[in-house]
């Protein structure tokens, strides 16, 4: 009888530590979830309002932080139930080996990513042209893909190993554009008269820049006409209204000033 108490006490009193070692790992999960949440939070808020920190790192660093502190909670949580970690984290890189070889595709976008953030070719906010990929407003750059707001609103997430396997074209690094328009001039029409009416209609121009001043050129002899092109810069931001009035109204201005067009034909 007196054994059998002894044992039922052993095992009453290994379920109570059992039971409070569980009730603590419980505890420091919580609490190591709640602390990573804020401690992120926090990052994420220093670094948006830090004008040194680019905003296109800050949902990576947001994601690693929080991360990195979890992974530690988890580590804390299997000690604390009494599992060798030594072991665990020889299994975790066993499996991360055999994971990364599965996903190789995954890693390169990863990769891919961390080159984006470092070489910084666009960052959100930016308007690019990935050639042959997607055209449009960055909007945010993560470990695996990037989102795009494209030029009519539509949104697309694109992978980062396309993005960095592409020529990236950004539209918004500069702050001035250069616009143009091209138009057909007979032979024979006083070209000079032309070229000066072009060049006057760019300077007059509210978004033409006097710095780099409007310039007028001959680019092409064609076999019914030259084409006279006429170029001026502006603000990035002011470039699609430039180029499209000059487009509009180059021809109009020509024919205001007296001088023959030829039929319009496309100028490639």
């Amino acid at each position: 009888m007196t054994d059998l108490q002894t044992l039922i006490d052993w095992v009453a009193a290994g379920f109570t530590a059992m039971a409070f070692d569980l009730v603590i790992a419980l505890v420091i999960l919580v609490v190591g979830w709640l602390i990573s949440s804020w401690v992120g939070n926090v990052v994420r808020r220093l670094a948006t309002r830090s004008v040194r920190i680019d905003p296109t790192i800050v949902p990576i660093a947001y994601t690693v932080t929080i991360w990195a502190i979890r992974v530690v909670v988890l580590v804390a949580v299997l000690a604390r139930l009494g599992v060798q970690t030594a072991s665990i984290i020889a299994v975790l890189g066993a499996a991360g080996l055999a994971i990364a070889l599965s996903l190789q595709g995954t890693l390169q976008n990863i990769a891919a990513g961390i080159m984006l953030l470092a070489l910084r070719p666009f960052r959100a906010g930016d308007f690019v042209s990935v050639v042959g990929t997607v055209d449009g407003m960055v909007d945010e750059v993560g470990l695996f893909m990037t989102r795009f707001k494209q030029y009519d609103g539509t949104f697309i997430m694109v992978p980062n190993s396309n993005i960095w396997g592409s020529a990236i074209l950004n539209l918004s690094r500069h702050q001035t554009r250069r616009a143009q328009a091209s138009v057909f001039i007979p032979y024979g029409e006083d070209v000079n008269r032309a070229m000066a009416e072009l060049v006057n209609m760019a300077k007059q121009h509210e978004l033409s820049l006097e710095d780099p001043a409007p310039m007028v050129m001959v680019t092409e002899y064609r076999d019914h006409a030259m084409v006279v092109t006429v170029r001026a810069w502006a603000e990035a931001g002011n470039w699609f209204d430039l180029q499209n009035d000059m487009n509009r109204r180059a021809q109009e201005v020509l024919r205001d000033a007296g001088v023959e067009l030829p039929p319009s034909r496309p100028v490639k």
